[in-house]
């Protein structure tokens, strides 16, 4: 097995560029919808950095665009092979960064956003990626179950576990010094500037850089 150390330092030596953002939230809290408006006026800005899973793609989705689509051995190797930064198991189906997604963007200078869970945020702590930590959260959990009911993708059982877990993750992320920021997403206007004001130290260095 790799050891923490050597894939920290690992890390630290191939993600030289801008400094990555990390967004967490729950399924429903309004992150997708949030991030495409900051890749819509940022453009060239920020790069989205593609995860790995080994769950079927929903309907829409686009291997390679909204996740690798991959199957649970070729992702058990890749990991074993030391090829992520962070992997996580939600609902039986696992999840990941690689580092190459992550390359792909800062190659660009671009700055790389990781949409990830809870187990993923502990898993880059433990790195020297050092990116900026901002967690999504919904007004209510009543209004994120509507949110997810209205979505018409998910089973009872399949639901009311993502519940379970929303609740626990949410709890988590008020762990203090865990987040850099924790935007409710009650008004969808008021979270993005506030999301902006978050970011806007990098924004402008990238586009500082890119003017000169």
């Amino acid at each position: 097995m790799i050891s923490g150390r050597f894939l920290s330092r690992l890390v630290s030596a191939v993600m030289a560029g801008p400094r990555p953002v990390v967004l967490s939230g729950p399924s429903g809290a309004g992150k997708s919808t949030l991030l495409k408006k900051l890749l819509k006026e940022y453009e060239g800005v920020f790069g989205f950095s593609v995860s790995h899973t080994t769950r079927s793609p929903r309907p829409g989705e686009v291997n390679g665009k909204d996740y690798h689509f991959v199957t649970r051995e070729d992702m058990q190797c890749g990991i074993d092979g030391g090829d992520f930064i962070e992997h996580a198991v939600f609902s039986g189906n696992m999840y990941g960064t690689s580092k190459a997604a992550v390359q792909a963007v800062q190659a660009q200078n671009q700055i790389c956003i990781l949409d990830i869970d809870m187990q993923g945020v502990r898993n880059i702590k433990k790195t020297e990626l050092n990116p900026i930590y901002i967690s999504i959260h919904p007004p209510t959990v009543q209004i994120l179950e509507k949110r997810l009911r209205d979505r018409n993708t998910e089973s009872e059982e399949s639901l009311s576990k993502r519940l379970r877990a929303a609740i626990e993750d949410l709890e988590i992320s008020k762990e203090p010094g865990l987040f850099d920021r924790i935007i409710v997403n009650d008004d969808l206007e008021e979270a993005y500037a506030k999301l902006k004001d978050s970011l806007k130290e990098e924004i402008a260095a990238v586009q500082t850089c890119r003017d000169s």
